[in-house]
């Protein structure tokens, strides 16, 4: 398959938030051209945009993963759905020698074993690091289980069932581990190569963290108790951020194999896959403090490249920072990347088959319409860009 690149730029700001924390609690920041700006760890809107898959209904819950250090657990109550005759204790046996089967490890994690000496319940084991498996693979697990479950370490002695328990947790990927990934450091066969690249956001402009100091009346106090029950600070900037992701098309082909379901072709799924990407990379938000600063907003602009060539960031349209002159980022951030784009499509692109779809909002987003083809909403342009990904992936190579 030809390699196809989907790129994704959003322009967004935000009011006084703090969405992603350093081990100090303050904002994250970089230092680029020269000077400090806001940051959004790429780990925050991956994470962000994999919730926003289930919680907007984007996908269909089969089509997606979970990822869980409690995976002999998640096994185990599959084999009891399966089979109710399997005792709750005798499920957590065979799921874990089904697990370890296909290469993970699991152990009792220490202070669980330490309170079950102490009269609590015997611990189910856990894996050692977090897991990432789809819901067709936690199925295949439980039936593989269920089949051997007379005696579970006999049938998975066969080579032919242990070959069968790492074939079924590295096929059938959910749609959010082809996108993202799956890496386990002591089990290389059981990693799946990310489709997406997700980048930090950065300002787009200087920004100074700031902290706000607060304090709050105990509610029981009488007339004669003065002062705050708690005192704090917390800190916080605004800024208005470019964010960018780059998605291998033929990769995440490539990580769906034959796609999810055993009637469509690979294309649909795909397509799927693409237009949930889009829309949950697009409208996701990370919520760290959000009771606190109540962030909610969206991108002003959005800019989607579908291209052959590699994937290219239009991150040093803002190594010069913007210096807010007109009042405030969003206009000239936008002018900047109106007059950036075409400049660098010229020199390192491929006009005759690169596509761009443009979703604005606003008078001050107005320099960027007339580079590619805008869309009135977000339903428009996710369709827009999955109609085209669907063509690319059905021509001939």
């Amino acid at each position: 398959m030809n390699r196809i690149f989907l790129d994704v730029h959003a322009l967004q700001t935000v009011p006084p938030s703090n969405l992603n924390r350093d081990d100090t609690g303050a904002p994250k920041t970089a230092v680029y051209g020269g000077v400090p700006r806001a940051r959004v760890s790429s780990q925050a809107w991956k994470r962000a945009a994999r919730t926003y898959f289930s919680e907007e209904h984007l996908l269909d819950a089969s089509e997606l993963g979970v990822r869980t250090k409690k995976i002999v657990e998640a096994v185990a109550a599959r084999i009891t759905a399966l089979d109710p005759s399997i005792a709750d204790e005798a499920a957590l046996l065979i799921a874990d020698e089904t697990v370890k089967a296909t290469g993970l490890k699991t152990e009792v994690p220490k202070r669980k074993a330490t309170a079950a000496k102490e009269g609590e319940p015997e611990p189910a084991p856990e894996a050692k690091y977090l897991v990432f498996l789809s819901t067709r693979q936690l199925d295949g697990l439980a039936r593989l289980a269920v089949d051997g479950a007379a005696d579970i370490t006999a049938h998975l002695k066969d080579k032919k069932a242990k070959d069968r328990a790492k074939e079924i947790a590295d096929t059938h990927h959910s749609v959010d581990i082809a996108l993202f990934g799956r890496m386990v450091a002591d089990a290389a066969d059981f990693n799946v190569d990310a489709a997406v690249q997700v980048a930090h956001a950065i300002s787009v402009h200087r920004v100074e963290n700031e902290s706000d100091y607060y304090t709050a009346v105990d509610d029981e106090n009488t007339d004669e108790e003065t002062g705050a029950g708690m005192i704090g600070t917390v800190d916080f900037n605004s800024s208005t951020l470019y964010r960018y992701a780059a998605l291998g098309v033929h990769q995440l082909a490539a990580n769906l194999g034959e796609g999810l379901r055993e009637d469509e072709p690979l294309s649909t799924p795909v397509r799927r896959a693409v237009e949930a990407f889009v829309h949950g990379f697009t409208a996701s938000l990370p919520t760290g403090k959000i009771n606190t600063f109540g962030h909610h907003t969206m991108p002003d602009a959005v800019v989607v490249k579908l291209r052959t060539t590699r994937p290219v960031s239009f991150v040093a349209a803002f190594e010069e920072p913007v210096r807010g002159d007109q009042g405030g980022y969003v206009r000239e951030a936008s002018e900047r990347l109106a007059e950036f784009i075409p400049d660098i499509e010229r020199a390192y692109g491929d006009e005759n088959s690169t596509l761009t779809w443009v979703l604005r909002v606003g008078p001050n987003t107005a320099k960027l319409a007339g580079i590619g083809t805008e869309s009135q909403n977000i339903g428009e342009l996710v369709a827009a860009v999955g109609k085209a990904v669907a063509e690319r992936l059905e021509k001939p190579a």
